[in-house]
């Protein structure tokens, strides 16, 4: 079965030692996928043409293959219209076009402090004043500072619906119907949680993704999906295999974000990626990770020196876990579990670094472990003797 293969690669440490590395970083990409995907990337190699450009057979294939992954994607998030979902190159992008087609310089726009540099970004260079909700010590909202922000003369709203760093899960329902209740505009991230939580069209007025994590798609393959009707600036021009002689390009979804040539595929991977999705069911995808994700913190919680960050008091959350050993940077942390282990983590800041700010590791940073369905009970009983073992040696010293 698929999802019990483990995330072991062969993998050469310092040395050439080789060793069977043990896969915690699937919140920056997902690198065990379903078979496949990568018989699709293949196939479409070997035989797509350019979608839109032609009638001939290879170019109609890409071009078919294309719209059912559209549909793909709509149906995993409940929209009835699969061109309302567009591709990008990757969720950074998305998040450019979407900021860089609405924002203007003097619109007054709310983000949190747990959002990552690809939204942060964006906003900073659109000028705008941007006013940030506040979060808890362990990285919650701050239920004040969102009443505060969300209410006129504020135009949009852009927020994470599951954190890359502390794995919580943001309460993007009550949210969104804030926003409406006071006609802003709500930009959701689903970069990490689009195939392993439920996400729906009802969440947002626009959803930005990835392809390369929950969804189990290729490196290089994102989107923009819109709940209903929305003009854009076109902030990305050029040859789109249609309107040839207007100057301009069309500002409608998914046009106006898709000029040139598609990743046809990685697209048609991305495709497999989300049917393994929608066949497995995201719920069970999820049960075995959550379970995975419990199994590791309650083996190191009560460790002395050990210390995790963000909400426990739910189990609503991503199988993502930051934590620092006390004494130990977490750089060197990581290349420990990794030379010693054969364990790869994240270590750092992650792109977050609102978040470090006010959780006080702006100078340490945190190693972020993040598990998929397809890691292993046994991975994770591998990685808690590791941190353990880390932890005596640093604390004996």
């Amino acid at each position: 079965m698929a999802g019990q293969q483990g995330a072991h690669i062969r993998a050469s440490r310092p040395g050439n030692l080789e060793t069977k590395m043990i896969y915690f970083d699937n919140s920056a990409t997902t690198l065990v996928k379903p078979p496949e995907v990568a018989e699709a990337v293949v196939f479409a190699i070997n035989n797509f043409g350019i979608a839109g450009r032609s009638f001939y057979g290879a170019a109609l294939l890409a071009d078919r293959e294309i719209y059912r992954t559209r549909a793909e994607i709509a149906k995993l998030v409940g929209l009835g219209e699969p061109l309302n979902v567009a591709f990008t190159s990757s969720f950074t992008e998305g998040l450019n076009l979407v900021a860089g087609g609405l924002v203007s310089r003097d619109d007054i726009v709310v983000a949190t402090v747990a959002e990552h540099n690809s939204v942060l970004r964006p906003l900073y260079l659109s000028g705008c004043e941007l006013r940030l909700i506040d979060c808890s010590e362990s990285g919650v909202l701050s239920e004040a500072s969102i009443k505060e922000h969300i209410r006129p003369p504020t135009k949009y709203l852009f927020c994470t619906h599951g954190s890359n760093l502390t794995g919580n899960i943001t309460g993007v329902r009550e949210l969104y119907a804030l926003c409406k209740e006071h006609g802003v505009t709500m930009v959701l991230d689903v970069s990490q949680t689009l195939g392993i939580v439920p996400v729906s069209v009802e969440m947002a007025d626009i959803l930005v993704f990835s392809g390369h994590k929950g969804l189990f798609g290729p490196q290089g393959t994102g989107g923009v999906i819109v709940s209903g009707r929305q003009d854009f600036r076109p902030v990305k021009t050029g040859g789109s295999g249609d309107h040839s002689f207007e100057r301009h390009q069309q500002n409608g979804i998914p046009d106006v974000f898709e000029a040139g040539t598609p990743n046809g595929h990685g697209i048609y991977g991305l495709q497999k990626g989300v049917m393994f999705v929608t066949e497995t069911g995201v719920e069970r995808i999820y049960e075995k990770a959550a379970r995975l994700s419990k199994q590791f913190y309650c083996g190191l919680k009560d460790v002395r020196g050990v210390r995790f960050y963000g909400d426990f008091s739910t189990e609503n959350r991503l199988p993502v876990l930051a934590l620092n050993i006390e004494g130990l940077d977490s750089g060197e942390l990581s290349l420990r579990l990794w030379e010693g282990y054969g364990i790869a983590t994240r270590p750092g800041i992650h792109c977050v670094p609102l978040l470090h700010e006010r959780l006080g590791t702006a100078k340490t940073g945190m190693v972020r472990f993040s598990f998929s369905y397809f890691n292993t009970e046994d991975e994770i009983e591998a990685g808690v003797r590791a941190v353990r073992e880390i932890t005596e040696e640093t604390w004996s010293t």
